[in-house]
């Protein structure tokens, strides 16, 4: 099969199995297409399904889909890592020196949809929450007497990405950034079946299969972005693709305006079946990451891919040693020095980042129908805020990558910091002023995903390529871990979803970690990665034996 064969090189995906992975795609494929029909032929009652029997189709369609899953993984994991070849320094500068060209721009759009179609998934959640409180009756802002809280719902699903951040981390290490990518559009197809599931119950467990797609795939996307993106372009070219989180939220916000008035909150769900086949699609045009390929021992496709970049990989015997040699390819490696202070520092802007995500963002749709807005006006507003603040991640972009990755990172955290705490002093009047609401919206909804995209571009840049895969989504797994707070604290009844406990909650660990990054952060402006490993590698006894020369 050439779909998984990069263009002009003979780097390719190392599956177990390649005839496995087919059965899998092709099982999942049929399992969704299999339960379609019910929410097909729900048209007439609003594509209300609660409460309907599962036919046979349906429950061979279920089946179907966890077998190819479990087919799937299983083709993609190597029955051992190649033999890494450790007797000489591959050298890598001249990726670094490379000019941008045709391959980069190719990977470049590329990362761009990959990393829409991933965020759109758990965005979505906010989305479907109104809808799906309705038609089972459940608590929620708009229906507050109800009995089974709606937030079980998201509450599922964000367990599942902090759970498949840990996985995808590893995965991300073991078999490649590609084959990551590949699994990851097969759960992607498999949970789109989610908007054809008639229980409550069976929306939660597909939530938390989708939580295990995504969830580490956007630091995977980062991940390989870092590996393979010239130093002196790398930082904006990140945080510029990663503005497509805040795409993703504009995507979703008008999909739901637009579809859900006409074919229900589950066609939000539905909409993933094609993104999977996208995925799948795109991984063509998806080189493996060189530095990935090289720690790997896989010297002459790291050499054909660098090619490609307009680059070359030189081998030179072990003087001077591969600081990579140090690094050992496991989780605790990220807790133990120099990469302790970094990890937890990171680890707090992530959770901040978390509680403003899942906390305020996820209820604000909810929120300001209990207001008296209309669903379709208030999927419209945050639409329209998510615009106005989309032309922002331009200057984030040149800030990140020109001026300085730490600075920024600590004055966009303090903004949107203050933009929550402006929520405190506002009342259920805001909705008689329309333009102080848009200002207060625009400055979190823009302002936390472009933390978001940065904090994913600086997790890639301050590990070891060894581990670099684990440490983004260790990060990836605290974000969303905020979120599992915040929403169990609501399942819980322990705080109330409003627009003033959401806000609170945000900003404090935001402001923490702004504080915790100007004493522990690393600047990491137009440095080779290399570069950043080795400071921090130079004063710890990791190097004792085998310091670094000296230039």
């Amino acid at each position: 099969m050439k779909l998984f064969k990069t263009n002009n090189t003979d780097e390719k995906i190392n599956f177990r199995s390649k005839f496995a992975f087919w059965v899998g795609f092709l099982s999942v494929s049929a399992g969704v297409a299999l339960q379609l029909p019910m929410y097909i032929n729900a048209a007439g009652m609003g594509y209300k399904l609660v409460g309907m029997p599962m036919n046979t189709s349906m429950s061979m369609g279920m089946v179907l889909v966890v077998i190819g899953l479990a087919v799937t993984l299983y083709s993609l994991i190597p029955p051992k890592s190649i033999k890494e070849n450790l007797d000489y320094n591959l050298k890598v500068r001249a990726l670094d020196d490379a000019p941008i060209n045709k391959t980069h721009i190719g990977l470049l759009f590329v990362m761009a949809l990959a990393v829409t179609l991933d965020v759109m998934k758990p965005t979505i959640l906010s989305f479907v929450v109104p809808g799906v409180a309705r038609e089972y009756g459940l608590k929620s802002p708009v229906n507050p007497g109800g009995t089974i809280p709606v937030a079980l719902l998201p509450l599922s699903g964000i367990t599942g990405t902090v759970l498949g951040s840990f996985l995808w981390g590893w995965l991300g290490d073991r078999i490649g950034r590609r084959a990551s990518i590949l699994m990851a559009g097969i759960t992607f197809i498999a949970t789109s079946s989610c908007g054809s599931m008639p229980e409550f119950w069976m929306n939660c467990v597909m939530c938390l299969l989708m939580g295990y797609g995504v969830g580490g795939m956007l630091p995977i996307l980062f991940t390989i972005m870092a590996e393979s993106i010239p130093a002196r372009h790398r930082g904006w070219l990140m945080v510029l693709i990663g503005g497509d989180i805040a795409g993703a939220y504009i995507i979703s916000s008008a999909l739901a305006s637009w579809l859900v008035p006409h074919y229900s909150w589950r066609i939000l769900w539905l909409i993933g079946f094609p993104t999977g086949f996208m995925l799948i699609f795109l991984n063509r045009w998806i080189p493996e990451s060189p530095r990935y390929l090289l720690n790997h021992g896989r010297f002459k496709e790291a050499q054909k891919v660098m090619k490609r970049y307009g680059a070359v990989a030189i081998k030179e015997k072990i003087l001077p040693i591969n600081i990579e040699v140090k690094i050992k390819d496991q989780f605790k490696q990220l807790f133990r020095p120099p990469f302790l202070g970094i990890t937890a520092t990171v680890a707090l802007l992530a959770l901040g980042a978390g509680f403003v995500e899942f906390g305020f963002e996820l209820w604000i749709p909810s929120n300001l129908q209990h207001l008296g807005f209309t669903s379709a006006d208030s999927f419209a507003i945050l639409r329209n805020a998510a615009l106005i603040g989309f032309p922002l991640n331009l200057l984030v972009a040149w800030s990140y990558g020109v001026w300085s990755s730490k600075k920024t990172i600590i004055l966009l955290t303090l903004l949107t910091a203050a933009s929550m705490l402006g929520f405190l002093f506002t009342d259920e009047s805001i909705v008689q002023h329309k333009v102080w609401l848009y200002v207060l919206l625009v400055i979190p909804i823009w302002g936390i995903s472009s933390v978001i995209s940065i904090l994913s571009a600086y997790a890639a840049e301050i590990y070891p390529t060894r581990v670099r895969s684990r440490g983004s989504g260790l990060v990836a797994g605290f974000s969303k871990f905020g979120g599992v707070l915040v929403i169990a604290l609501v399942v819980f009844a322990v705080a109330p979803p409003s627009i003033a406990a959401t806000a609170i909650a945000g900003a404090i660990p935001l402001i923490l970690a702004a504080l915790a990054i100007i004493f522990f952060g690393v600047e990491t402006r137009k440095r080779q990665l290399e570069e950043i490993t080795a400071e921090q590698l130079s004063h710890v006894s990791v190097l004792a034996e085998n310091p670094l020369p000296t230039e």
